[in-house]
């Protein structure tokens, strides 16, 4: 009932039409019985009657309007169903619509530790097939649900005020198919489930395979890729074969029982109109509407079919639609809407991901303007440690203050619009180059772009590509070098013009020369930032105001190019290998 209390929330604004699409589901789905009714009044008045002809010839204009009455019924509740379809499809189509957004906006605003447990394919599986799921549910399921009960009550309704005898014998099989039905859900369910489970997992291989499909053609893997996709996809067949065959393996019990009911009306009816328990017209409504009995009873099995696959995708979707993020703004953040100053400190603070430990007491300050380099070996925590600024994990111990305030404190919109984060793994957009630089401010000027294109050394080659700052890159930017990825997410950190500037490893793909450029107009910038760089050059860190060096998570060492060199520690290894 969970499920259905949730379709229901998320029909906010359709469920009037939705109640409406039911009504007339009932209504049309009650009219069945009109033309039957007609017809035993038809076959007792004017075939079988001893005075069949003289009726005929008295009430031929009662004949006419009944043939007509049936006609007008058949048409009205044609119209009806046309109509109520067209309402399950708009209230369907919006529910899904909704439920659509909401699933958006919660992944985006999820946490990055959503995404270390989440696959992309199982997410997308989420969001397309799953959600198609829950649309059939509401354009299908349910109304199918609503028209088998009130077929099969108004037809049983209509059989008992006939002949009560002859309609305990059309529902004499009723508890055995409800028997087999509750045997199969029984059987089915968990393998819904696992079918479910199976998509994601093809899904996800598509997914990783078409993104990285440069990297199998660099190693030559692509028969290994194509082998392994077709391991899951066969596994996905053979979970998809299993729940059919399942439904195959009851069906002709279902399908034997429900049309078992012609024999039963065949022999039972009979013999009633021989004994003349019931009237030629009355066997002849009997007949009429065995089928309103025995289709209820056979779309029983699809139904629970349905619902398994319905309960078990809505199972998914529920996960994602009631999930929320743990880093969040609290109800007493400091609300900060001018520029922040850029001081940063770190009071030690200590991170992990689960069991594993990477930062470990970490203290320092940046004063606001100062430039300040982190470096170390590969693994050490630099990288974390950058993210814990803008929030995108939150601290086990300690404390990250900007301006004097811890970041859990302020307004995570407003922290984040004050830092400009060109991250190690460069992700460019299916856009133009001016779209990606300025995907932080679609409003800036054309002008402002090019400013900070050429302050990432980045104009020189935009020109020379075909369409200039309108070409469209590719996928993660596809075609375009490492460096040159590297440089326009340069300057779309910097078009924001943060207060706090995060460079990871953002020029470790480009030319010394290119390198020393950019490092010229960081220095010249026309607007005050706090810098703090991730970089393993030297001639990176040379002329930063500190230099941080990180080992097995904690400061290993601290200071200027000087004093470091002096110290003839890790640093100094790291500048005699590079001299």
């Amino acid at each position: 009932m969970f499920l259905f209390r949730w379709l229901w929330k998320n029909m906010k604004g359709c469920r009037a039409i939705y109640i409406l699409a039911l009504c007339l589901t009932v209504i049309c789905q009650s009219m069945y019985i009109i033309t039957p009714y007609f017809t035993q009044q038809i076959t007792d008045t004017f075939i079988i009657n001893d005075n069949a002809l003289q009726n005929l010839q008295e009430h031929t204009d009662l004949l006419l309007l009944m043939l007509a009455a049936m006609v007008g019924f058949t048409l009205i509740r044609c119209g009806m169903q046309y109509g109520s379809n067209m309402m399950y499809e708009h209230t369907s189509q919006t529910l899904i619509y909704r439920v659509r957004k909401v699933l958006f906006d919660k992944i985006e605003n999820q946490d990055a530790s959503f995404y270390n447990v989440y696959r992309t394919g199982d997410i997308m599986t989420r969001v397309s097939a799953d959600l198609d799921m829950v649309r059939h549910s509401i354009a299908w399921i349910i109304k199918t649900i609503v028209e088998c009960i009130v077929l099969f009550s108004a037809s049983l309704i209509f059989f008992f005020t006939m002949d009560w005898l002859m309609a305990l014998c059309m529902i004499a099989l009723t508890p055995v198919i409800l028997f087999i039905t509750w045997l199969f859900k029984r059987k089915v369910g968990p393998l819904y489930v696992d079918l479910r489970e199976r998509l994601s997992r093809m899904n996800t291989a598509a997914e990783e395979n078409i993104s990285g499909n440069r990297v199998v053609k660099a190693f030559a893997r692509e028969d290994y890729e194509i082998n392994q996709f077709d391991k899951y996809s066969k596994e996905y067949s053979t979970a998809n074969k299993k729940a059919a065959f399942m439904w195959l393996k009851f069906f002709p019990f279902l399908e034997t029982t429900a049309q078992s009911l012609s024999v039963v009306m065949i022999i039972a009816g009979g013999l009633f109109v021989v004994f003349g328990r019931i009237t030629m017209g009355q066997y002849a409504a009997f007949s009429g509407l065995i089928w309103t009995l025995s289709n209820p009873m056979r779309t029983l099995g699809n139904i629970v079919n349905d619902l398994q696959r319905f309960s078990a995708s809505a199972n998914k979707i529920i996960e994602i639609y009631y999930g929320s993020p743990r880093i969040v703004d609290r109800n007493d953040a400091v609300d900060k809407p001018d520029r922040f100053d850029g001081k940063v400190e770190f009071d030690h603070v200590s991170f992990s991901y689960g069991s594993t430990e990477v930062l470990r007491d970490v203290s320092f300050t940046v004063e606001p303007g100062q430039t300040v380099v982190i470096m170390g070996e590969t693994g050490s925590g630099k990288t974390t440690l950058a993210e814990l600024i803008p929030r995108i994990y939150d601290v086990n111990s300690g404390e990250v203050r900007v301006d004097g305030v811890s970041v859990s404190h302020l307004k995570l919109k407003q922290l984040r619009h004050n830092i400009g984060f060109a991250t190690q793994d460069v992700l460019l957009y299916s856009d133009t180059i001016d779209g990606n630089i300025c995907f932080g401010d679609t409003d800036m000027p054309e002008e402002d772009v090019v400013k900070y294109a050429k302050a990432a050394d980045a104009d020189g080659f935009i020109r020379r590509l075909s369409d200039g700052y309108d070409t469209i890159v590719g996928e993660r930017g596809v075609g375009l070098s490492g460096g040159q990825k590297q440089r326009i997410s340069l300057a779309r950190a910097l078009a924001v013009k943060p207060a706090i500037l995060i460079l990871d490893d953002t020029t470790s793909a480009v030319d010394l020369e290119t390198e020393k450029h950019i490092q010229n107009e960081l220095s010249n910038l026309d607007f005050p930032c706090t810098k703090i760089i991730i970089a393993q050059r030297i001639s990176t860190a040379k002329y930063a105001d500190k230099i941080i060096v990180l080992k097995d998570g904690g400061i290993l060492e601290q200071g200027t190019h000087e004093e470091l060199i002096a110290k003839n520690g890790y640093y100094r290894d790291v500048y005699d290998l590079q001299k």
